[in-house]
């Protein structure tokens, strides 16, 4: 049952609001009531200078103000920053650092209230001039105070609840220029951390923390004219230390943890105080607490907060969709194509070879898939990487990344041909529909768009992350996820319109590798070589679902021909771990006997046989995966890396060492 409490003021004085309601004009025209947000949709937004949580953010301009804050090392901050969708810049300093503050927007200043300087809370409220970084006292909070949130509604702020120190508080203080700061009501509780904000001349308490050491999942209404707090819905599960904003007459609460330390959350959720109702209407690019939310009118941006890794610098804009979620078309299996004898009529006259690019070397050792031993061998460009099959499977192509080329080889002969001129190819992947080759420009930080043919640059489109190395395509073909291996982050890449659509950061420290679909399209594994595992990862919301410890440097993974498991490739571990996608857990880790570096490769074209590559041994390892035994070990050259095994079963290749669908 909702409850309605009427509380009366108290403090330094009454506050009373008058609201004037202009009379409607006769009108014969029908008014069409505006749709429905259905959802909120992520899209980035640039970077902070810096990462900072629990700032005071307040709207400026077509942007947003930031002020204090917690910086990585867990200090307070003194900076005033402004931040839009191109970037952030500092404006200046107030003048005592402090964090956990709140802050609004009345005319062109912003309003600072109290906040924690790390020894004490303060009372005051500081007017901040976003153009030029000015700051200046003009009043004083009943209590010094810190963990409090605050929003708007006319020319009066809202400060709710807080902590003095030594007391929690449960009270709602009115404040506007000029006027003595007072309080208005009283929660049914004491609160710290609410998310707060305005909608329809009324605000929105949800959540926070309770002083018995649990999450609010508690939303409120507070009605100026009358008042009166009202107790309107509940939150999906207990939340605190989220953000709120609005986009008209919808309170979004976005983000947020529950009681627990490092649990955040990436829940999106609607509140609608009419009728009462709360829904999920999205989720953040990766969970996140103690973020900035601003309101800008017809979107919301983001700004900073503490992911599960610590204190983050992104931004990012909410931008509402009436549009209902895209259900993803159940795919029965991404790889049906691909099982054994399903070969294309144009591999069918292939050299059943395994092609081993030598980075170190600067070569190509050609092996016999029957006899296991080398048949040719050939110099190409500086530091080849790879050997990728081309999208219509009849020509191999090495990938020389210092060299600058791609060396063509016909894989009816086994024999290298003309030498193509490509700016930095540490790798390279066809678009599903095989108009484009993208070249994994990985020291120029790009991603290639070129001509599938004739490898024509079509675009270079920059990446916001270091070490771009490897990606898969969406079971639609619509978006790629690319792994950034120096930097810790996926990207989320729409293919048709050749732009990053979103950015997740992993665990601190992490170096995402290889990345593979999940038969039924429903998840991307992505191996990483310094968390030492397989990262499960949902590619519509672009969120972590799991990780998967498998052993020391997880690098390649690979599907078995009846797509039952995926082989991960453990290179410092020298062992191989069998993933089942069924059951998407570890059902057998295999050791090289003697110990080896296995790295990149693929499954034969039978199954039977998983060809990989002995990155720091300078040999290919040939294993039977029927029973788990070695059957051979073949010495190349210096630095094996991304082998292909050809032919391959599948209609068309979207590149890497033979990712055929």
């Amino acid at each position: 049952m909702l409850a309605s409490v009427a509380l009366a003021g108290c403090g330094a004085g009454r506050h009373s609001v008058t609201q004037t309601t202009p009379v409607a004009r006769p009108s014969t025209a029908v008014k069409r009531a505006a749709a429905p947000i259905r959802r909120l949709v992520p899209t980035r937004a640039g970077t902070l200078a810096s990462p900072i949580q629990d700032a005071a953010g307040a709207r400026f301009g077509g942007g947003a103000v930031l002020i204090g804050g917690l910086t990585p090392a867990d200090v307070s901050s003194s900076a005033i920053v402004t931040a839009t969708r191109a970037g952030s810049r500092a404006v200046g300093a107030i003048p005592q650092a402090l964090h956990d503050s709140a802050a609004v927007t009345l005319g062109h200043d912003t309003y600072v209230f109290g906040g924690g300087t790390g020894t004490a809370q303060i009372d005051t409220i500081l007017m901040v001039d976003p153009r030029t970084g000015a700051a200046q006292a003009v009043g004083h909070l009943p209590a010094g105070s810190s963990d409090q949130s605050a929003a708007a509604i006319g020319r009066t702020a809202y400060i709710v609840g807080g902590y003095t120190g030594t007391h929690w508080l449960d009270t709602i203080v009115a404040w506007s220029p000029g006027h003595t700061a007072h309080v208005v009501a009283h929660l049914p509780h004491t609160l710290r951390y609410a998310a707060v904000t305005a909608a329809g001349g009324r605000l929105l308490i949800a959540g926070g923390s309770l002083e018995n050491g649990t999450a609010s999942r508690a939303v409120y209404a507070y009605t100026p004219t009358m008042r009166v707090v009202t107790a309107v819905a509940s939150l999906p599960a207990p939340t605190t230390h989220a953000a709120a904003a609005s986009i008209g007459n919808t309170a979004f609460v976005i983000g947020g943890r529950g009681a627990a330390l490092d649990t955040p959350t990436d829940r999106i959720v609607a509140v609608d105080l009419r009728k009462h109702g709360v829904r999920v209407v999205g989720a953040l690019p990766q969970p996140l607490s103690d973020l900035a939310a601003i309101g800008l009118g017809r979107s919301i941006l983001l700004a900073g907060g503490h992911s599960a890794t610590g204190t983050v610098a992104s931004l990012t804009e909410l931008v509402p969709s009436t549009h209902r979620p895209r259900k993803v078309q159940a795919v029965k299996n991404v790889y049906a194509a691909d099982r054994p004898g399903n070969l294309m009529p144009v591999v069918r006259r292939a050299k059943a070879y395994v092609y081993v690019p030598n980075s170190d070397s600067g070569t190509v050792d050609v092996i016999d898939q029957r006899s296991f031993r080398v048949v040719r061998h050939f110099k190409v460009g500086t530091l080849p990487q790879h050997v990728v099959p081309a999208w219509d499977l009849k020509t191999l192509y090495v990938t020389n990344d210092l060299g600058n080329s791609l060396t063509a080889i016909n894989p009816n002969t086994g024999a290298p041909g003309k030498t193509i001129p490509v700016e930095d190819p540490y790798n390279m992947y066809f678009t599903p529909n095989g108009r484009f080759a993208i070249v994994v420009a990985e020291r120029l930080h790009r991603l290639d768009f070129r001509d599938a043919h004739t490898f024509k640059l079509q675009k270079a489109l920059s990446v916001p992350c270091s070490g771009a190395d490897h990606m898969d395509f969406s079971a639609d073909g619509t978006y790629a996820i690319v792994s950034c291996e120096f930097s810790g982050q996926l990207l989320k890449v729409n293919i048709a319109q050749e732009r990053v659509a979103a950015v997740l950061t992993l665990r601190a420290g992490a170096a995402p590798q290889d990345v593979k679909l999940s038969p039924d399209g429903s998840v991307f594994y992505v191996a990483d070589m310094s968390s030492n595992g397989v990262w499960l990862i949902d590619g519509e919301s672009l969120r972590v679902l799991r990780f998967l410890p498998t052993g020391a440097g997880a690098h390649g993974l690979y599907p078995s021909r009846d797509d039952r498991f995926l082989y991960v490739t453990n290179r410092a571990a020298g062992s191989i771990s069998v993933i089942s996608f069924a059951k998407r857990r570890i059902v057998k880790t295999w050791h090289i006997p003697g110990g080896g570096s296995p790295d990149m490769g693929n499954v034969s074209a039978n199954g039977n046989v998983l060809w990989l590559t002995g990155r720091w041994n300078g040999v290919v390892y040939a294993i039977d995966v029927r029973k788990w035994r070695l059957l051979a070990k073949i010495p190349v050259g210096a630095g094996p890396h991304g082998l292909c095994v050809w032919p391959q079963p599948g209609r068309y290749s979207l590149g890497h060492t033979g990712i055929l669908r």
